[in-house]
């Protein structure tokens, strides 16, 4: 069963040289066999082939067949298609459709039939569009560099698990040794080697005599071709082998593949395996089983809550990070020690952080600043966000979330040159990931509403769509993270698709069905002598943000929790409210009576908040109480301070106004900044903006997808160069020199290409022309001259399709078409 010499793909012989039976001989020529929404339908299956437009179907072909076009291709196959493909690189070549079904569904009548059979033309569908395979179903033929790929060899075994053929295991061999082998396994010896080698061969693959000659076999002998059967066919043997291992080498069912190593060669195996080039071939997907059922109106109403808590942290998140943001590593990033920072204030482990983290980013509410000091902060559309709806915030969120390629799984992971990957830092970019969520969503959307499917099962049906090793672990690895991202986002709903996730896959707006789902903002907490408010729903944005400063988040949930502080209620005045501002704000938005202790512990800040004044000297102390300053110099607290009176009501001090606001307060005063003209100095940092800052550009897998006006005109451009390639020219007149030879472009004179172009615009015939560009690059085309005038030719470029104007002077050579071609 011997592999054969593939055609050359790309060659595009003559018209007059085409096959009789009308097949096709090269991958070319089977290409051109096509009509335009199949050659537009492999451009779009495989755009690589797009970069730049090949020039005629020849140079489509050739580009197909190469190396790195085919392995694109080839990750991209299902694990059914993947191992037809593996099949036809272990078959003759040509190879019948027939012997390629034995190769998948085995042979005899009791071989079992797992739907192989009816799904091989499908997968050699899949094979013939993708111009992986071509020809006929008599004279099968895979593209010579997928074969080199798949078939099998000592340094690459074949994912079949088969070894090679007899005749590729005897090359080398000594003719009297393969004539020994000959005479052991009882056939008549020949005169030559090949002849040996085909009876051989012809021994292996005839059941019936090879199964008398394996019944002769010792048991041990069967058990060592068993567990050679199924691969790695190869085995190491000593320099005295066993008597089992000898009997076979004698026969001929191993072969030597080094002085230390045997094989077990391809038809051997293929009798063993009853014909089948896999041991479990997997013609139909694995369906997606279902885990759980819930009711939708649950699964919506979990997904709400799961998307309430994404804006909550999102907002909490960028508005921690707009007075003081983490500085940008000098290679990019976010510092280990700022992602456990970031971690720990948003209650979550670090993973959880960087998803939150990069989604900020990707949706555009995150940048750096761009200064010599480069630090993190929220950027002017982070104002924008906040200011809308809350279903259309989350929708801002989830639709830079589904085609984002940047993967916060990759952070803490190693690049290739070792440095551990950073959260907001190079290197997360997976040019999978939004393929891969998109079809996450798309098996879960095909489960019955409310389904929650067996994260296994799904995982093994993504492995089954590419099973290419490498690119299903990749793709194993971010789906189960899109299971984990979609949760915490919303998308879905304990573990079902939500209505607002199956929106977002369907490219409707998202935010429509997530609006109902939501509770409307309110504006009323309920205080609790405790010293604590609860907010039952989400804030109305001016409650929140004073609330955010006025007391302390305590827990968050459904219910938010928090609590008043000495140091919370001194931060709001520190903000510029007033003792009085406060308990009207308190007093308008409690949906109970405003609690005394409350109240007291509002009032007894405020009395105490301001009596001491700071101010830069290098700084001071002032107090109208001279005993509270006495007091402050007698506590020996404030000794780092360097303290010393200036007078009854000033102290004078070492330290900077921060540092000695911050030093009183730790000794549990309240003091209040003031200005050179003596005027208390609001406190509240003013929010920080970076600049514009564009999103992320996703990376895409690969050149992008083209539509169909791009299709349409390459697919043009490819017949119309196809046309100029394989035109039919007249046969120049001999000279002199000889006649020219046939099929190249003759050279001519400016003066007889002036004549020629100029006939053929008075009689509108079409002539084939050599013509070099302004910047050099020389090609060929088809032309119909319509005017010749200013030592120009306008004419309707059949190349191109379009009508174009030439020089005459960067015109090489001109000829007639052959009357057939006109």
């Amino acid at each position: 069963m011997g592999t054969g010499r593939c055609d050359q793909e790309a060659t595009v012989p003559e018209p007059s040289s085409t096959a009789a039976n009308g097949a096709p001989r090269s991958l070319a020529e089977a290409l051109r066999a096509r009509d335009d929404a199949a050659l537009a339908a492999l451009l779009h299956a495989r755009p690589d082939l797009l970069s730049p437009v090949p020039g005629d179907v020849t140079q489509l072909a050739t580009r197909a067949a190469t190396r790195a076009s085919v392995v694109r291709a080839l990750d991209r196959l299902d694990r059914f298609a993947l191992q037809t493909a593996e099949a036809l690189a272990v078959a003759p070549d040509p190879c019948p459709y027939g012997v390629l079904e034995s190769l998948l569904a085995g042979t005899g009548e009791d071989a079992p039939d797992n739907g192989t059979r009816a799904a091989l033309p499908r997968a050699l569908a899949t094979l013939r569009d993708q111009a992986l395979v071509w020809g006929g179903d008599e004279r099968l033929r895979l593209v010579r560099t997928a074969r080199e790929l798949l078939a099998p060899s000592a340094s690459r075994p074949s994912p079949t698990g088969l070894g090679p053929t007899v005749a590729e295991a005897t090359a080398g061999m000594s003719p009297t040794r393969i004539q020994e082998i000959v005479a052991a396994a009882g056939l008549p010896a020949t005169h030559d080697p090949v002849s040996a080698v085909a009876a051989l061969t012809g021994l292996f693959t005839d059941p019936a005599r090879m199964s008398a000659l394996l019944d002769e076999a010792p048991p041990e002998a069967r058990q060592v071709l068993d567990r050679l059967v199924w691969g790695p066919p190869y085995g190491e043997v000593t320099a005295n082998p066993a008597p089992p291992v000898r009997w076979l080498r004698d026969r001929g069912l191993l072969l030597p593949a080094t002085t230390r190593t045997v094989v077990l060669p391809r038809e051997v195996a293929l009798h063993l395996r009853g014909g089948l080039a896999h041991r479990s071939p997997e013609p139909v997907a694995p369906e997606v089983a279902v885990q759980r059922e819930h009711r939708p109106p649950l699964v919506d109403a979990n997904a709400a809550g799961q998307a309430l808590a994404a804006l909550a942290t999102v907002e909490e998140l960028v508005k921690s990070w707009e007075h003081a943001g983490p500085p940008v590593l000098r290679a990019g990033g976010l510092s280990v020690r700022d992602l456990k920072r970031t971690a720990a204030a948003l209650d979550a482990d670090e993973p959880t952080a960087a998803f939150w983290i990069e989604l900020a980013y990707a949706a555009g509410l995150l940048a750096a600043d761009g200064e010599v000091d480069e630090r993190y902060g929220p950027t002017p559309a982070f104002d924008d966000w906040r200011e809308l709806p809350p279903a259309e915030r989350w929708s801002v969120l989830a639709e830079a979330w589904l085609p984002a390629t940047r993967t916060a799984g990759a952070v803490g992971e190693q690049d290739p040159k070792g440095r551990t990957l950073a959260a907001l830092g190079p290197g997360l970019d997976r040019s999978a990931a939004p393929e891969v969520r998109r079809r996450v969503l798309e098996l879960l959307a095909a489960l019955p509403e409310g389904a929650s499917p067996d994260p296994q099962a799904l995982l093994d049906r993504l492995s089954w769509e590419r099973p290419v090793r490498g690119t299903s672990e990749l793709r194993a690895r971010l789906a189960d993270r899109a299971l984990t991202e979609a949760e915490l986002l919303g998308v879905t709903g304990r573990g079902a698709l939500s209505a607002p996730g199956r929106a977002l896959l369907e490219h409707r707006d998202p935010a429509q069905p997530l609006a109902p789902l939501l509770p409307e903002p309110v504006d009323r907490v309920l205080l609790q002598a405790d010293l604590t408010a609860v907010a039952p729903g989400p804030l109305a944005r001016p409650l929140a943000d004073v609330l955010a400063v006025l007391a302390d988040v305590e827990s968050k949930g459904g219910a938010t929790v928090y609590r008043f502080t000495p140091g919370s209620v001194r931060r709001a005045l520190d903000g510029g409210h007033t003792a009085s501002d406060l308990h009207a704000f308190l007093a308008e938005h409690s949906a109970t009576p405003v609690p005394q202790p409350l109240s007291y512990l509002i009032d007894d800040v405020a009395r105490r908040h301001g009596r001491l004044r700071v101010g830069a000297a290098s700084s001071y102390v002032r107090c109208d109480d001279d005993s509270l300053l006495g007091e402050i110099l007698a506590d020996k607290r404030s000794a780092p301070l360097g303290l010393r009176r200036l007078a009854p009501t000033v102290l004078a001090a070492q330290a900077d106004p921060g540092a000695l606001l911050d030093g009183l307060r730790a000794m549990g005063y309240a003091p209040a900044a003031e200005s050179h003209t003596g005027d208390v100095l609001v406190a509240r940092a003013d929010a920080r903006r970076t600049p514009a800052r564009a999103k992320p550009v996703p990376v895409p897998e690969g050149p992008p997808l083209p539509d169909e006006t791009l299709l349409a005109a390459a697919v043009r451009a490819i017949r119309a160069g196809d046309l100029a390639a394989t035109a039919v020219r007249k046969e120049p007149e001999a000279t002199a020199g000889g006649a020219a030879a046939s099929g190249e472009l003759p050279r001519t004179s400016a003066a007889e290409t002036l004549a020629t172009v100029q006939a053929a615009a008075l009689t509108g015939s079409v002539v084939w022309i050599g013509y070099v560009n302004a910047e050099g690059a020389a090609s060929q085309r088809v032309i119909a001259p319509v005017r010749v005038e200013g030592g120009f030719v306008t004419g309707y470029d059949h190349t191109a399709d379009e009508v174009r104007t030439f020089a005459l002077h960067r015109i090489t050579g001109v000829a007639e078409l052959a009357d057939d071609q006109v």
